[in-house]
């Protein structure tokens, strides 16, 4: 099979360098990767209008990110991507962990049935970007994609930003009323703000691999400290589309970095993982060392801070890619509002709050799985071995082993706005919680998480067909949340319904305010219009926020 074709974008004259005059526009995107791409998108199907800017006219080369999870997979569904990446990436759920030769134990991270996602896909990164670039074309002039335009100046203006852009065919100005920066892990926009990041840089130094080989090898995770056949600390492999394989080797502090990088030394390596026979061909390498840091504040006046520009993280667990899609999910409802005259600006202090858990959260993941694989100290090391004999034998043991805590939505509870309601127990979807998707019953049909769309939703559980009438033509004369819709679930409906009142901790009555980006933003017994509207105002308008942006 021909390897991915690095399509070139077409440069276009922008309207400013072409006698248009200048116009200010709601939001600008500095960034065409996943992160900016999913803003564009997401900003554009919520009726906002965004310029994207990119220094670059292809997407990323090499595989890079390829572990992208059942939360972000559901945000691309629902952005139109979603049916896109699945038939194009290897799916996976089970994660092989391995000490030497010997299998220490596997894991299930979907082990049930019932959701339209699964646990992972692999799928290369230039996929999703192609993939994001097409859905953009799709969705015309809401969203004016800009390649080769680079940014060299950025200004603060009192209600908005200015920019100078660079392009082939000289400077022009832009202004916006907000910038989401999405530009990366050296993000201009942070540099000419004069922003720095505060973390831990580690010292490990660790050689990625993508080679194409027509072999039938498993889709499962598989991760082996110490392996018998390569001299590495630890070797990780995925199957990725098309055929390519990505091998990650761990090579401890003092590696050569030329020669770990020669092509030729990294595909002898890569036999010793796969076998001397295997017809492997090689595609892409690159030797890293990663930082795990973050900007202490998101949010700048008019300028926003998303994904890799924002934080970073080590690449295992999957927490960084992933991470900054799910970023900008939380961000552009609010800033949608916000541009509607609908909420205040204030409530960007909620996506600072929200997201610098979220970020301190992956990184206290990525620094636990760092000090497992590479122990800094004999004490540690002998410590870690302990463990992984441990482990093959006794369970207690593997709930210690770390070959990366692998990507999870963050759960907003105890944060403002998601305080904790008596009437959630578990395994009830609480306040803060990201929403579990599950099939709906009868003529209702398809699936939850597309019921509940992209805005302000009450979910109700209803004894019957009856009431489910009566509690629509009810919810219809809710007008006091702007663009509330409300999904009912039929309890008597069979298995479907028992299954999706079960995920929800569910009697008949139990309504759930769901926010936009599907997270649960209060819950009650019964439904109460009063209080809906209430708990929307209340974290719209929290206390909390006012005065942090």
């Amino acid at each position: 099979m021909a390897s991915f074709i690095y399509d070139r974008f077409e440069y276009r004259t922008a309207p400013e360098l072409a006698g248009a005059g200048r116009r200010r526009y709601p939001v600008v995107i500095v960034g065409a990767g996943p992160v900016g791409l999913t803003a564009a998108l997401d900003l554009a199907q919520l009726g906002i209008d965004c310029v994207v800017l990119d220094d670059n006219d292809q997407v990323s080369d090499g595989s890079r990110a390829i572990c992208w999870a059942k939360r972000t997979l559901e945000i691309f569904d629902r952005l139109g991507v979603g049916e896109r990446m699945l038939a194009k990436g290897v799916t996976w759920k089970v994660g092989r962990i391995y000490h030497g030769e010997r299998e220490l134990y596997h894991f299930d991270l979907l082990p049930e049935g019932g959701h339209r996602m699964p646990a992972f896909i692999n799928l290369q990164q230039y996929y999703v970007e192609h993939f994001l670039v097409a859905r953009a074309r799709e969705l015309g002039a809401r969203i004016d994609l800009r390649w080769k335009n680079r940014v060299t100046q950025v200004r603060h203006l009192g209600d908005g930003v200015r920019l100078e852009v660079e392009t082939p065919e000289g400077p022009y100005r832009l202004e916006c009323d907000w910038l989401i920066a999405a530009d990366g892990a050296r993000s201009a926009i942070r540099g000419a703000l004069g922003h720095g990041f505060s973390g831990h840089a580690f010292e490990d130094k660790f050689l990625i691999v993508d080679v194409r080989m027509a072999a039938d090898y498993p889709s499962d995770r598989r991760f082996w400290f110490r392996p018998r056949f390569d001299p590495a600390e630890s070797v990780l492999i995925h199957r990725q589309p098309d055929d390519v394989f990505r091998i990650d080797f761990q090579l401890g502090r003092d590696a050569d970095v030329g020669e770990a990088r020669d092509p030729e030394r990294a595909l002898a390596r890569v036999r010793r993982v796969v076998g001397p026979a295997a017809d492997c061909r090689f595609e892409w390498c690159s030797v890293y060392t990663f930082k795990c840091a973050r900007m202490p504040r998101f949010v700048d006046g008019h300028v926003i801070f998303a994904g890799d520009s924002a934080h970073l993280v080590s690449p295992f667990g999957a927490r960084g890619g992933n991470g900054g899609i799910q970023d900008v999910d939380n961000l552009c409802w609010k800033l949608a509002l916000i541009l509607r005259g609908l909420a205040p600006s204030a409530l960007l202090a909620s996506y600072e709050c929200e997201r610098g858990r979220a970020a301190d959260e992956n990184i206290a993941n990525a620094r636990r799985t760092t000090a497992f694989m590479s122990p800094a100290t004999p004490a540690e090391r002998a410590l870690r071995d302990a463990v992984l004999e441990l482990a093959g034998a006794h369970p207690f043991a593997r709930a210690l082993v770390n070959s990366g805590r692998l990507s999870r939505p963050h759960d907003y509870a105890g944060l403002p706005g998601s305080e904790a309601d008596a009437a959630a127990a578990p395994p009830a979807m609480h306040p803060g919680a990201a929403c579990l998707d599950a099939p709906l019953p009868g003529g209702e049909g398809g699936w939850l998480l597309q019921r509940l769309g992209n805005r302000p939703c009450a979910l109700v559980m209803a004894a019957d067909e009856a009431e489910a009438r009566a509690l629509q033509a009810q919810a219809a004369a809710l007008t006091t949340v702007p663009g509330l819709r409300t999904v009912t679930v039929d309890l008597s409906r069979g298995e479907p319904a028992r299954l999706a009142g079960e995920r929800y901790g569910a009697a008949a009555g139990t309504t759930c305010l769901i926010r936009p980006d599907q997270h649960v933003l209060a819950r009650w017994p019964r439904w109460d219009p009063a209080a809906i509207a209430d708990a929307w105002r209340g974290y719209i308008h929290h206390p909390a926020w006012e005065g942090n942006v």
